[in-house]
């Protein structure tokens, strides 16, 4: 693969050798370093670069340049070098006064390095953070599958999406290319049954089910008979936690997920209000580590189980999945989330991964460059789908229902408003789609007169809100008129929440109207419905399970004797 370029340019001479030597010293191996001192000069050689096709990683620009800031700088430069990653180097100085904090806000840049620097410490690690996130998102040099089926399948779409939430590099091909056509030749099949996936090593998957997928990369899926501690339903940001906190402190702690982990903040290209996170972290990123985290603590890992009905057993609480089997526990933490709400128009719903798509849908992002899209939403799901399809499309519209950007973060807003091939469009409401076997156009209504208005698109992506997944709930613990789990004192006040619920006690905080069971997260009444919030919900879910365990079970988890004697 070709060496990628960091480009440096500072004004001072001193500045401008210290930083090329350091990253020479660093990354000469594995990338190629250019440094200039005149704005114009560096402009040029960045243009021929981008002329050459020839790939620029980083571009690093003191702040302090001749006859332009730094910010006007990479402006200018991430123009010709759209993927690049741009680094503002700035004196130490923690006031709203310093220029990363608006250029930040406003999607300038992507990060900051300080002055003065200690390589080893500060400058190293950050710029293999940051090369790092170049890199993810360039095609994989390795192809984990090969995918052959129809090109506008939405079941070929799920397949290609699960792929990409996994991190699994693939490539797809159309049943009818060359290609495609080659592969079902070596695999001995003849095309009647698709999708078909091949995995490097030769094994041949039929239009595979998620758990065959899962499996096919070690993920498991498969159910024990032992009775648990503690069940938990759902593997986002709350139930990750909680299964953090529950192996690690002894509880014998299983995770059921629907899906794969990671929920709906796994589809956030970047979440930049996670605390501890300077530049922000990839949901993927976020989830996958929490994931990983649980695992080594020792929690079992289920995948593509689907929770069908909750139930108790004397002092058993059981779950009951798709298939029929049961998984025992003596306590439950539903954090199974919420899922995105539907446009509910006919025409669009029967072009689900052909042309619309419920979620960021990250893995048809590459196949829009040069295309008009279209993303529904006001809220920050929206506002990243939008940003990260900025980068890939030829234009991107943004469509709200409301007439302002109030439901967004402002340095998402600002972020939006700055990108050139970003249309927000206010007071608009999707209606009505076409096309044949694709997508081609959607029908807008305009909210103050009325008025229909064609707009021609090769895709929509739809954050329209989220709804929870607790249908399968009803009878078992009370809920509120949306669905939304009730927990602790809500369950005592009259209005929308349950007040007749039968309640054998007063319950803790978090537990649900069925003792020993919680919820956390976004399945929550009430909760905030943020990442760190969610984060919090399954650490205090975990200490109100060895509450409960301790007072009905006279249990105690191994880890925490020490800490009670």
């Amino acid at each position: 693969m070709e060496k990628p370029f960091i480009f440096v340019i500072a004004a001072q001479r001193s500045v401008l050798g210290s930083l090329e030597t350091d990253l020479e010293r660093r990354f000469g191996t594995d990338c190629r370093i250019l440094s200039a001192q005149d704005p114009d000069r560096a402009l040029g050689e960045l243009t021929a670069l981008a002329e050459r096709h020839e790939p620029v990683a980083l571009l690093i620009a003191d702040h302090s340049l001749r006859e332009m800031t730094g910010v006007a700088f990479l402006e200018r430069a991430h123009a010709l070098h759209p993927l690049a990653k741009r680094i503002l180097l700035v004196e130490r100085d923690y006031t709203a006064a310093n220029p990363i904090v608006p250029a930040m806000l406003l999607g300038q840049i992507d990060f900051h390095l300080v002055k003065p620097w200690f390589p080893e410490q500060s400058l190293f690690p950050a710029v293999d953070e940051f090369l790092a996130d170049w890199a993810g998102s360039r095609e994989p040099g390795f192809t984990m599958f090969r995918i052959v089926g129809p090109a506008e399948s939405a079941r070929a779409h799920e397949i290609r999406d699960l792929l990409t939430r996994l991190a699994m590099p693939y490539v797809f091909h159309a049943e009818s290319s060359e290609a495609g056509r080659r592969l079902l030749r070596e695999a001995g099949r003849d095309g009647s049954r698709l999708p078909v996936v091949l995995r490097h090593d030769g094994r041949v998957l039929v239009e595979p089910s998620d758990a065959e997928l899962i499996e096919a990369i070690g993920g498991g899926t498969q159910l024990s008979t032992d009775v648990y501690d503690l069940v938990i339903v759902g593997a986002g940001p709350a139930g990750l936690t909680a299964a953090v906190y529950a192996a690690s402190e002894g509880l014998e702690t299983v995770v059921l997920e629907q899906g794969i982990s990671g929920g709906q903040a796994a589809m956030s290209s970047r979440i930049r209000n996670f605390p501890g996170f300077t530049w922000g972290i990839g949901g993927h990123d976020l989830t996958y580590r929490a994931c990983e985290q649980a695992w080594l603590f020792g929690a079992n890992m289920v995948f593509a189980q689907q929770a069908m009905a909750l139930s108790a057993d004397g002092d058993e609480r059981r779950i009951r999945v798709a298939d029929g089997r049961e998984v025992a526990a003596r306590t439950i933490v539903l954090a199974s989330g919420v899922t995105w709400r539907r446009l509910g128009t006919p025409r669009l719903e029967a072009l689900i991964g052909a042309g619309v798509f419920y979620g960021a849908a990250a893995s048809e992002a590459r196949a829009m460059r040069g295309r008009h899209v279209c993303v529904v939403g006001g809220a920050n799901s929206a506002g990243q789908a939008a940003a990260h399809l900025a980068s890939h499309a030829d234009s991107v519209s943004l469509l709200v229902r409301g007439d302002s950007l109030a439901g967004m973060s402002q340095y998402l807003a600002n972020q939006l408003l700055r990108t050139p091939n970003v249309t927000v469009r206010l007071g608009v409401e999707v209606v009505d789609g076409e096309g044949d076997g694709r997508l081609e156009a959607v029908t807008l209504r305009h909210r103050a007169g009325g008025e229909l208005e064609r707009l021609p698109t090769s895709a929509l992506f739809a954050h329209i809100g989220a709804e929870p997944r607790t249908e399968w709930l009803q009878g078992s613990v009370a809920r509120d008129r949306s669905g939304y789990v009730l927990t602790g004192a809500d369950l005592l006040r009259g209005g929308d929440p349950r007040s007749d619920w039968p309640l054998t006690r007063p319950p803790l905080l978090f537990e649900t109207s069925l003792p020993g069971v919680f919820a956390a997260g976004d399945v929550r009444h009430g909760s905030v419905k943020r990442v760190a919030s969610a984060v919090g919900e399954g650490a205090v879910a975990v200490q109100l399970v060895h509450q409960y365990l301790a007072e009905h079970h006279g249990a105690i988890a191994p880890a925490l004797v020490e800490r009670t004697t």
